[in-house]
């Protein structure tokens, strides 16, 4: 479904992504692991079209997106929760999942897309006329997951999505992203600093260290992989 093939960013004259490859099939879910400062965030920026990479190729659906702008990508149905949730504050729950809508086409199903949302998040209903910014971290993400899914996503992309969570609501978290993936087939790419439990629900990974990838295979293969068990599980 996703190929990035040989990507390479840089800031000014710093090499943030070197020559990076993935892969993600349909219905997959897969995760980009790595320590903070590895390029994982640098490297979604460039899959959605917020940054423009210098070399290398990336293609959705067999075709190419390197050049594509961010609404373009978006239109085709590769939809970012991203880091810190990125809501708009003084807005109404509703309001903000209204933003999520992609197409004409979808918006001529929007009462389907509300109903589907709130049967996942029923706490987002009840809390619909509220002002994001009067929501918890919980019910934030939450909101930023269902705006995500209002778009009816192809792809869908998560960056750090437990980033200040308890250790309870981050575990609630990854069972609704393995929900969504198993249970609704969305395709899902994972990216998170939290090792153990994003391997947990993900069917392969990638290890990015320093811009590149060092180390890839199923969770299984990772997980028994001696210079990652050292590197990330202190084992």
């Amino acid at each position: 479904m996703l190929r990035v093939e040989s990507l390479c960013f840089s800031y000014g004259e710093v090499r943030v992504l070197r020559d990076v490859s993935i892969a993600i099939e349909n219905k997959q879910l897969v995760s980009i692991l790595g320590s903070n400062g590895a390029g994982k965030t640098t490297l979604l920026k460039n899959i959605s079209g917020l940054y423009k990479p210098e070399a290398g190729q990336m293609f959705f659906e067999e075709e190419r997106i390197d050049d594509n702008k961010p609404h373009a990508i978006f239109s085709k149905g590769l939809i970012q929760v991203p880091e810190g949730r990125k809501l708009f504050p003084d807005m109404t729950v509703e309001e903000n999942l209204s933003l999520g809508v992609r197409t004409v086409d979808n918006a001529n199903d929007t009462g389907s897309l509300f109903n589907k949302v709130y049967s996942t998040f029923p706490i987002l209903e009840e809390r619909k006329t509220q002002k994001a910014l009067t929501l918890s971290g919980g019910e934030q993400q939450q909101l930023a997951i269902a705006r995500a899914l209002m778009g009816k996503p192809r792809l869908l992309i998560f960056d750090e999505p437990t980033l200040g969570l308890s250790p309870i609501l981050a575990s609630e978290v990854f069972e609704t992203i393995k929900k969504l993936n198993k249970d609704e087939g969305i395709t899902i790419l994972l990216v998170s600093q939290d090792v153990i439990n994003s391997l947990k629900i993900s069917d392969y990974g990638f290890i990015l260290e320093n811009g590149t990838v060092s180390m890839k295979g199923t969770s299984e293969e990772l997980q028994n992989n001696v210079g990652f068990r050292k590197a990330f599980l202190g084992l």
